[in-house]
């Protein structure tokens, strides 16, 4: 089983250690299970990934069949780690604003309207692969920081997985 703390205290903090605010920030959540922010481990394929660091994609979408991760389980203040697919963690960041979208005609064509260039999204094609889904979460991402690769081992094919879920929201809640 991943040790996800042990990761994080021992290879994310000290290569935070030239940034007193997200050295901090990673330690309150570790340190404090009441703290209002929760830890995502987010997982992207480029170009988005690069596209997050260099400020250029300001909004993450995270599209599916069902109401699953992070869909409800995610708010404003959480902090995400960014991690390369199949490689380690390049970055974090943190949500400042969350929208969640059970989808039809009318939010398809919103968030086309609206999202489509914070998401880096232009290309149809985005919209082609995505066009099955019946949910959606969206997120405004701020503060981001890349750091120096920190492996972050993770067996598994999930795109999302809540390190630490935010303290208030318990367990069958939703976010609005």
């Amino acid at each position: 089983m991943l040790n996800w703390r042990r990761i994080i205290t021992e290879d994310l903090i000290p290569a935070l250690a030239a940034n007193e605010y997200w050295r901090n920030s990673i330690s309150e959540i570790l340190a404090d299970d009441l703290s209002p922010s929760g830890l995502h481990l987010a997982v992207f394929v480029e170009p988005y990934l690069q596209y997050i660091l260099e400020g250029k994609k300001t909004v993450d979408s995270r599209f599916g069949m069902r109401r699953t991760t992070p869909y409800g389980r995610v708010v404003p203040g959480d902090v995400m780690l960014l991690k390369r697919s199949s490689g380690p963690v390049i970055g974090l960041c943190r949500i400042s604003q969350v929208w969640f979208y059970k989808l039809d005609p009318s939010s398809w064509k919103n968030l086309k309207s609206n999202f489509a260039q914070a998401l880096c999204a232009q290309d149809p094609k985005f919209w082609e692969k995505r066009s099955e889904a019946a949910y959606v979460t969206l997120m405004r991402l701020t503060s981001v920081l890349p750091i120096p690769p920190v492996p972050f081992p993770k067996q598994d094919r999930r795109g999302w997985v809540i390190l630490r879920g935010n303290a208030n929201l318990k367990d069958g809640d939703i976010a609005n």
